[in-house]
């Protein structure tokens, strides 16, 4: 069982105004939606693979009824970017999920088939940000009545890491995360979030207001020689270098 991105959220002001910042920089927004008994609603930007999801909070009694407080999604709305992380990160395998390699709790909302769940992440604080894994099969992340080309060239959400203030200090439950490569984590004095993509471009891209980073590194052409330049032989820089030069 293979986990990579599914979507990222992001939590943002009612409406998610953020969003004209991505729209500036050359993303194409794709539908948005309502999580019917959730009390949440959505922006959502699609990716070859993977999707960035912009969400609020628009009925907040129903987001701290008994079925929804166990997400954390109020506390993280209300306090986000303050006493909580503004992420979450969701994953996905072409196989499904029935176990992981770290303590999870199944949630069951009402908008999700009977069968489907997500597996939540058990006993993450506030400040590390919500992580949780579909148990279903997830061939491709983006219908195909939305819009993946974007001006700015990325295609593929491949990795993500996240800024904490104490890197070395984080949850069991994040380390156990960590440890399986589903995510990185480096020094942020803010809460920040890095995308990677690959692209058709070389892309760094700094969003403030989201607290978001994206990098979108060229993929190789499929007809590429497989003899190594010496340019080739230089380690690219981790993730976590290219966090914190867009941090400089």
């Amino acid at each position: 069982m293979a986990l990579r991105p599914h979507h990222v959220i992001v939590y943002t002001a009612v409406g998610a105004p953020e969003a004209g910042s991505l729209s500036d920089a050359g993303l194409v927004e794709g539908s948005p939606n309502i999580h019917r008994g959730q009390g949440t609603a959505n922006r959502r930007f699609f990716f070859e693979s993977g999707f960035l999801e912009l969400l609020w909070v628009h009925d907040e009694s129903m987001a701290q009824s008994t079925h929804i407080a166990p997400t954390k999604l109020w506390d993280r709305w209300a306090e986000r970017g303050r006493a909580a992380s503004p992420f979450g990160l969701c994953f996905s395998s072409a196989d499904g999920a029935d176990s992981l390699a770290f303590p999870f709790w199944a949630y069951r909302p009402d908008y999700l088939p009977d069968g489907h769940c997500m597996l939540f992440a058990d006993s993450l604080p506030l400040l590390e940000p919500e992580v949780f894994v579909l148990n279903w099969p997830q061939v491709q992340s983006a219908p195909k009545s939305e819009p993946t080309k974007h001006p700015l060239g990325l295609l593929e959400m491949r990795a993500v890491s996240v800024g904490l203030p104490f890197p070395t200090s984080i949850s069991s439950s994040l380390r156990a995360i960590t440890d399986t490569g589903l995510l990185k984590v480096h020094h942020s004095v803010t809460p920040e979030l890095v995308i990677e993509f690959t692209s058709q471009n070389d892309v760094q891209h700094s969003f403030p207001a989201l607290g978001l980073s994206i990098v979108g590194r060229q993929a190789a052409p499929p007809n590429k020689s497989l003899e190594r330049t010496p340019e080739d032989k230089v380690p690219s820089p981790s993730i976590g270098a290219r966090a914190a030069q867009l941090n400089r």
